[in-house]
């Protein structure tokens, strides 16, 4: 979990170039800024002119305490110039790009920069403050030669009633995170990960077995993490955590049941889990860079965070598909685009979004860029691409690793659908923390009862949200 996603989780909880090459840049205070032509140039099915003088606001720009992303930052507005030398980029720096109580506020007031980045759960939030524009219009082959190749899963998550409101910039798919290192010591392949949960229970026994207090299999518990690995749990098996309307409670099933029960018998029957529970970010993450832990669910930038926070190895993990396969959770972030802006202000901010974050070689994806900046190569994320710009991801990738890609072959080569958390997470990872806690602390728990009673309990938080 990187910063910003800790930090926005961490707030939920405990509630819920960037130049313009000018040296106005860096005071943006968003809004609809600056002028456009629109004089006939700016139907919406095609893209940017190269002559339109136009001026955006845009958020997220690398703060100065991320020097190598800034300066890429300022590179790639200095090189999309030289398609667009009349688009004004008036950028604005964050850390994190989000601050759900300033977000929140933003939207209230209408104070947001035009092109403004959110998480993919704020959907419902942009659209109940009417503060985003359907470009759905202006998004084509032209303006998006990718478009045909994004994961439909990750742009369904900006899309509301048929209508696109925004575009992708980085994602994440749950998989099983686990200790290449251990699973050797074990007898186990580490190029061949458990995919079942039936495999996860035979091989974590096979880790707990190596002794010297040696976890096979690790999970959150505390502060809604809980709710929140349990969700990704069910996802893998098929399941889902309220109906599609969102007003009812839809875990208590055969698979939100198998969930409860694999984590009981691997504590108390197979003692593969260890005595310590009631864990919470980033403990799993502590237990596996010291070689204690050799499996948890979990995304790919928690090897980054393990490596360049805990001093941990890349060689040492390696990253396989969510255990069931039927689906992984989907979490990310991406730009919409303020109620308000002209054509030819959702034109540039398309095009700026489309060179930065969406076209192989070039910003995000200039991996020779990245690691000649010291910033690794070869995670899986962000993992939206699919077909031919998945393949060319991968080869451009390749190219530049600067971590084993190797090790994460597993992972990529199971094209497990996303889907995302449910409206209203965290109140309901609350209820749910309390079930998974009981199963990993409680020997006597009834599994069926805690489903009901966390079932009962959701469907009154839904009720009180309604």
């Amino acid at each position: 979990m990187n910063r910003d996603r800790l930090l926005r989780r961490t707030v939920a909880l405990a509630a819920a170039a960037g130049l313009a090459l000018t040296a106005a840049a860096c005071s943006s205070s968003g809004g609809s800024s600056g002028t456009s032509g629109d004089s006939g140039k700016s139907s919406a099915g095609a893209a940017l002119d190269p002559s339109t003088k136009v001026t955006i606001s845009i958020d997220c720009e690398p703060p100065t305490t991320k020097p190598a992303e800034r300066k890429e930052w300022a590179a790639d507005i200095a090189e999309f110039n030289q398609k667009y030398p009349n688009v004004t980029i008036n950028a604005k720096d964050a850390s994190p790009c989000e601050d759900p109580a300033a977000y929140t506020a933003q939207l209230k007031g209408k104070t947001q920069t035009d092109v403004f980045y959110s998480y993919f759960t704020d959907l419902n939030q942009v659209l109940d403050a009417d503060a985003a524009e359907d470009i759905t219009p202006y998004v084509n082959d032209q303006s998006v030669p990718a478009l045909k190749d994004i994961d439909p899963s990750v742009l369904n998550t900006m899309k509301a009633d048929g209508k696109l409101y925004g575009l992708p910039r980085s994602n994440y798919k749950m998989g099983l995170l686990y200790n290449r290192k251990l699973f050797k010591q074990a007898g186990l392949d580490p190029d061949k990960p458990p995919t079942t949960w039936a495999e996860i229970r035979e091989d974590a026994k096979k880790i707990a077995a190596l002794g010297n207090g040696v976890n096979g299999y690790g999970d959150y518990s505390a502060t809604n993490q809980g709710g929140w690995h349990y969700t990704a749990e069910l996802y893998g098996l098929g399941g889902s955590m309220t109906t599609e309307d969102g007003k009812k409670a839809a875990f208590n099933t055969p698979e939100g049941k198998q969930v409860l029960q694999n984590l009981y018998d691997m504590r108390w029957t197979d003692n593969s889990m260890g005595a310590t529970q009631s864990l919470k970010w980033p403990d799993l993450m502590t237990q596996m860079s010291t070689d204690k832990l050799g499996m948890y669910v979990g995304a790919p930038d928690d090897i980054t965070y393990m490596v360049q926070t805990l001093k941990g190895n890349y060689d040492d993990y390696g990253m396989g598909p969510m255990p069931g396969e039927k689906a992984a959770l989907l979490g990310g972030d991406g730009f919409y685009f303020k109620k308000g802006s002209t054509p030819d202000q959702i034109k540039a901010g398309i095009a700026w979004l489309n060179f930065k974050y969406l076209t192989m070689g070039k910003g995000q994806f200039d991996y020779a860029r990245t690691k000649a900046d010291g910033l690794p190569v070869g995670l899986p994320e962000p993992f939206f691409f699919t077909g031919a710009t998945l393949d060319a991801d991968n080869k451009l990738k390749a190219a530049s690793a600067t971590v084993p890609v190797a090790n994460y072959a597993p992972y990529l080569a199971v094209q497990v659908p996303g889907k995302t958390e449910p409206a209203n997470a965290q109140q309901i990872y609350k209820v749910l923390d309390n079930a998974v806690s009981a199963v990993l602390t409680d020997k006597n728990a009834n599994v069926d009862k805690l489903l009901s009673d966390a079932e009962s309990q959701v469907n009154q938080v839904l009720a009180n949200l309604q």
